[in-house]
């Protein structure tokens, strides 16, 4: 049999992506959401290599409902920055694509203007078995766009429910989308997905929806004084846009530049970045434990034993899991 291409070293491929080669980029992207064996050492390299290019960026998160007009808002944010110096990056996460296995490309290919933009880089989320999987390699990816010279790094939300407090923990800012409204609306907005807010934005205040915006940004104001904000360094501000027309977004990017000048003043946005390096620690650990137990041949032979059991009812899956655990470290991972 002939020989199989040869792969690029992970040395190789972290000089290209730091030269600005945009494929190189989308190489190492694609490598470090490989689930191949093979594929877990250089993804290591690589990363051991970038690590310490990244974290000069503000990493903002984005969330909103259907129909906010998230893509409108990011790649008129993204234009405006860009427009000031900036290189901008858009990862989405995506807890659809951890069910089914794909990646919604909707929002890249409504970025129409964004995504010609050599400063721009848009990512969707990777196919993953779990919502945790698509923020970890989201986590990596955040990494890697960094190292290639971009300083803003958007994570957005394509759903919403749990994802909110999984892309809360990869930035630094974490910003609402809500549609004009007020009142009813605020209270089909779950109160969690709010106290994870650090700036509110209300879109679509433009033509007859202007003075409902204004409304409701007030109403919004007059609701966040019952809770509790994430920091107290900072009162979480609520401003009005129309991502359509352009208006209000400068605000918007002052906002998140008050927002880091603040915490990076007080030490706050730095201890932020160190507790959520901890918990990326742990999470990692359980995903290579799991990873490893899976591949191990004797916990392999007993796992569908265990399951059909599971299945059937006759055996706890707390008893099942002790005594997977107990078989991998006897026979397999202890070796």
């Amino acid at each position: 049999m002939g020989a199989g291409p040869v792969k690029q070293s992970p040395a190789q491929l972290a000089d290209e992506l730091r030269a600005g080669d945009r494929r190189a980029l989308g190489r190492a992207i694609t490598l470090v959401e490989s689930s191949h064996p093979g594929d877990r050492e250089p993804a290591n390299r690589l990363l051991e290599l970038l690590a310490p290019l990244a974290g000069n960026s503000i990493r903002v998160g984005i969330s909103g409902v259907p129909g906010v007009g998230k893509s409108t808002f990011i790649e008129s944010l993204g234009n405006l920055v860009i427009g000031q110096g900036h290189k901008v990056a858009v990862l989405a996460v995506d807890p659809s694509s951890a069910l089914s296995g794909g990646s919604i490309l909707g929002d890249k290919t409504r970025m129409e203007t964004l995504s010609r933009r050599l400063e721009a880089f848009i990512r969707p989320s990777p196919a993953g078995g779990t919502l945790g999987g698509v923020a970890r390699h989201t986590r990596e990816t955040v990494l890697l766009v960094e190292a290639a010279g971009f300083d803003v790094v958007i994570v957005e939300t394509v759903g919403v429910g749990q994802s909110e407090t999984a892309v809360a923990d990869l930035t630094d800012l974490f910003l609402l989308l809500l549609l004009p409204g007020g009142g009813d609306e605020l209270q089909g907005i779950k109160r969690g997905i709010v106290e994870l807010a650090d700036v509110i934005v209300v879109n679509k205040a433009d033509g007859e929806m202007a003075a409902a915006a204004e409304r409701a940004a007030a109403d919004y104001r007059s609701a966040l004084r019952f809770l509790r904000p994430r920091s107290a360094r900072w009162a979480v501000p609520v401003a009005t846009c129309s991502a359509l027309e352009g208006r209000g977004i400068d605000r918007v990017w002052s906002l998140i530049g008050e927002f880091r000048a603040t915490m990076t003043a007080s030490g706050d946005l730095q201890a932020n970045r160190a507790a959520q390096a901890r918990r990326w620690l742990w999470s990692e650990t359980a995903e290579n434990l799991v990873a490893r137990l899976r591949e191990d041949p004797v916990v392999r032979q007993r796992i569908h034993v265990l399951e059909a059991a599971v299945s059937a009812g006759q055996i706890s899956p707390r008893v099942a899991a002790e005594q997977l655990v107990a078989r991998f470290w006897k026979d397999g991972g202890n070796k």
